[in-house]
């Protein structure tokens, strides 16, 4: 069961085969296991797309880096007119609570992306740092 989420309801392609359900990505348009992490990843790049009108070319999906000489995937990033990272956003299972560990994961990504603004969501909680203070809700991304 899919549960209801804070971000408004997305359009997605959905399948099932050998008993695993899968998302066909908004992005990166091939299709993926829907797992309660993604499941929250696809409906917030529906709701930049719908809601704040950023072009999908601007958003890039799951991106490795590498922190400590330990290589890491951050979840999205997009980019402003320039190509620069204007929002850093880590999704989390709405199963996931949010805490100091969400926080120093998207901290160590933001060492290397260099973001405009930073997003934590869970789908039903969402947190924004716009490096001057925290928000909450979906409205301040």
């Amino acid at each position: 069961m899919r549960p209801r989420l804070s971000f408004p309801p997305t359009r997605l392609q959905l399948m099932a085969s050998d008993e695993k359900h899968q998302v066909r990505c908004l992005i990166r348009k091939k299709w993926l296991v829907l797992t309660p992490e993604e499941w929250v990843r696809q409906h917030v790049i529906g709701y930049l797309i719908e809601s704040k009108k950023i072009a999908p070319s601007r958003i890039a999906v799951e991106k490795g880096l590498m922190y400590n000489a330990r290589p890491k995937r951050w979840d999205i990033v997009t980019y402003d007119d320039y190509g620069l990272p204007e929002i850093l956003i880590e999704c989390k299972g709405h199963e996931i609570s949010l805490n100091h560990e969400t926080l120093v994961q998207i901290g160590s990504y933001q060492q290397q992306v260099k973001a405009k603004k930073l997003v934590v969501t869970n789908g039903m909680d969402c947190f924004t740092f716009d490096l001057l203070q925290w928000r909450s809700g979906i409205e301040s991304i």
